[in-house]
């Protein structure tokens, strides 16, 4: 390699770009696409000295070519060097203080390592360097002991500061010495943790971008974008120097309020719709059940309509129970306990479909709605109406019309809670729910295609002066799960909540927030056009393949506002079906392997065939996944979902080109065909699901 000289403006023949490493070279150079992007910081090989690594202040880091011939220990030590120049600038005037820089480098190096597949980790097992020895040997890694370490300093060569380890620093490396792709799983729970071979979570996705799938899965969860994951580290370097500045409490509460007002900005809200955040739509319900009990002395009850389609920790939630066995701020608790402060209440479930399997009419459920509600209401009971507006396969429940009955009944005690996680709606819908005095549930994770896990709660000025007014504290209970800074800074019942910052959940609303922002660029015109387009393919694609059968039902219960104007919420996004083979639907089990083997590249399972078939196989393909609906309202079975997403239309936006635009819509559409032809190679081949 050619001494000195930028590694982005070098390729030559050497060993590194032979046929049998580029691929690999590929793979790990995707993912030094997270690592944070600092302007004016050029990344320097020598050839010369092949062992060095040196960090220049503010200018380089200037790596060996040593290191090169294992790409993963550049990897590492590439991230330790830029994370280094990303704190040594939020410095800004205070660069005495090296030491900070390298214990946060450190802390974040490590944590980069820990997040490394299986494969790259091996690839680091034999290797006798400083970096990596440090980062595996967890006992040495204390602030304290950092400070000491010679090595740290030799890599920038200088030897400022007092060696101690300022009170100040602790909240900031405790917060934010942390990837990016780790603080977007951070502050949730086990299902955002990410495998060690695939890096996948529960949910089929990952904290990073994956842009080598096709991914249709809002109905479920998604990988986070390029454009959002860039944006989202570019606020974790403003908030590392805004810390450094104006003191950590101060800047994490700034951000905060940051969030919750650029929300209002996009949904067109007035400052006195009051947001709380939360982890998940789950815990959201949690924040529900206990606002609940503070605002009526009366017997609650719960009336959950689709409760079989909502998610499945939100029953216990509403009953003021633990829902998993850990909490969003790591407390480890029983699941199913019941939570220290919380009163019994009831619980009526309104499922969508019958004992059968088969889907209700929107009549059925619209008198079980009203009867659950008559009947609570002459026990003198709080009634808290929990209604779906699109559910995890699309439909809503009660219809517009059993809601005007509703609202029409006369000294009824009740609050409305719309259901809106999948948050396929407008900002009028929004409003138009606010304006009746409807607490509207949402999250940032679903058609917005934000990171999972961002949950929030918008409440309408009449709501917000209620619990205000109240005066009474929430249970003590949500000690575990929720910090003060989560909520309003004016209510009084959420003072004695953790005094912490839950920076996982902060970063996923960033990110979120992000793609709503992008979204609504798009001019309403091509953004519905786009809109449709997508819906009706996929639509017609489905009914069209012999082997996939759609699963609508009653579109009754889909449309039920009758609105003539064009909205989100009154257009099928959402197109489930089931799996035949020889027109039987599969099984359960055999339904979630197929997502699995849909998400997964099975190239080598198809040795010797066609180029064709080879690059089918191993294309990677995210949707939604398996939701258990019987067949036929007879044998249990599972549908899977191809959805709409905000990015089908934000990502085909480009310069303001009309003309490109639709050509972006349409190599998505192709995306959709490829992903119909993979289930279909699938199931041709009988042994991939035994």
């Amino acid at each position: 390699m050619t001494n000195n000289i930028a590694i982005e403006d070098q390729y030559k023949r050497t060993s590194l770009f032979e046929k049998e490493n580029i691929n690999y070279l590929v793979h790990v150079l995707k993912r030094f696409n997270t690592v944070p992007k600092i302007n004016n910081i050029n990344i320097i090989t020598s050839n010369t000295v092949p062992k060095v690594f040196k960090i220049v202040p503010n200018e380089s880091i200037i790596i060996g070519a040593l290191y090169l011939r294992n790409p993963v220990l550049a990897l590492v030590y590439l991230r330790y060097g830029i994370e280094w120049q990303l704190w040594y600038k939020a410095l800004e005037s205070e660069k005495k203080d090296t030491s900070l820089c390298n214990i946060a480098a450190l802390e974040v190096t490590r944590i980069f390592y820990k997040l490394l597949p299986k494969e790259d980790k091996e690839k680091l097992e034999n290797v006798d360097y400083f970096l990596i020895n440090l980062i595996k040997n967890e006992d040495s890694l204390s602030a304290e002991s950092l400070l000491e370490h010679e090595e740290l300093e030799a890599f920038h060569g200088l030897n400022t500061g007092s060696k101690v380890f300022e009170k100040s620093w602790k909240p900031i490396i405790d917060n934010l010495a942390k990837p990016t792709e780790y603080l977007l799983m951070d502050g949730g729970d086990h299902r955002l943790n990410i495998d060690e071979i695939a890096l996948l979570n529960k949910y089929g996705c990952r904290p990073f971008p994956r842009p080598e799938a096709f991914t249709f899965a809002s109905s479920t969860a998604t990988s986070v974008s390029n454009f959002a994951f860039d944006k989202t580290d570019k606020a974790r370097s403003i908030l590392i120097k805004n810390s450094l500045k104006n003191g950590f409490k101060e800047s994490a509460i700034e951000f905060s309020e940051l969030l919750k007002s650029n929300l209002r900005k996009i949904f067109t809200l007035n400052d006195a719709c009051e947001i709380i955040f939360s982890p998940s739509g789950t815990d959201s319900s949690l924040q529900i059940a206990a606002i609940s009990q503070i605002v009526t002395d009366k017997e609650i009850t719960h009336i959950l309509v689709a409760s079989d389609e909502t998610g499945s920790g939100v029953p216990a939630a509403l009953k003021g129970c633990h829902f998993e066995n850990n909490t969003a701020l790591n407390f480890p608790v029983n699941k199913g306990d019941k939570m220290e402060g919380f009163r019994d209440v009831d619980l009526i479930k309104i499922p969508f479909r019958d004992e059968k399997g088969a889907l209700k009419s929107t009549e059925k459920l619209d008198a079980e709605v009203f009867t659950a509600i008559t009947e609570t209401h002459k026990l003198g009971r709080q009634v808290v109406l929990h209604v779906m507006d699109h559910s995890k396969l699309g439909y809503q429940s009660p219809s517009v019309k059993m809601m005007r009955e509703i609202d029409a009944l006369k000294d009824l005690s009740l609050q409305v809670i719309i259901d809106a996680a999948q948050l396929r709606l407008d900002p009028t819908d929004i409003q138009n729910y606010l304006n009746k005095g409807y607490i509207v549930s949402i999250t940032g994770s679903k058609y917005f295609t934000g990171p999972p896990y961002s949950g929030a709660l918008i409440f309408p000025e009449c709501v917000s002066l209620q619990i205000n007014d109240a005066k009474k504290k929430l249970p003590k209970g949500l000690t575990q799960y929720f910090n003060h800074s989560d909520w309003p800074v004016n209510w009084f019942c959420s003072k004695e909540l953790s005094d912490g910052f839950n920076y996982g959940s902060y970063m996923r609303w960033n990110a979120a927030i992000v793609e709503m922002e992008r979204y609504y660029k798009t001019p309403i015109l091509y953004r519905n056009m786009g809109i449709e387009m997508f819906c009706n393919f996929v639509e017609d694609s489905i009914k069209e393949a012999t082997f996939l059968e759609p699963v609508y039902g009653y579109e009754s219960n889909l449309n039920t506002n009758n609105d003539e104007e064009f909205g989100i919420r009154n257009i099928r996004t959402i197109f489930p079906f089931f799996i035949l083979k020889n027109k039987e639907a599969l099984s359960v089990d055999k339904v979630k392997k197929l997502y699995a083997l849909l998400n997964s590249d099975l190239s080598n399972k198809f040795e010797g065939a066609s180029l064709e078939i080879i690059r089918l196989a191993a294309q990677k393909c995210h949707i939604g996944q398996a939701v258990n609906v019987k067949f036929e309202d007879d044998i249990q079975s599972a549908v899977l979902r191809i959805s709409l997403g905000a990015r089908v239309i934000s990502e085909s936006w480009v310069n303001r080109d009309i003309s490109l635009y639709f050509r972006n819509i349409e190599a998505q559409l192709s995306q959709i065909t490829v992903i119909i032809k993979k289930i279909e190679l699938i199931l041709n081949t009988p042994e991939l699901l035994k």
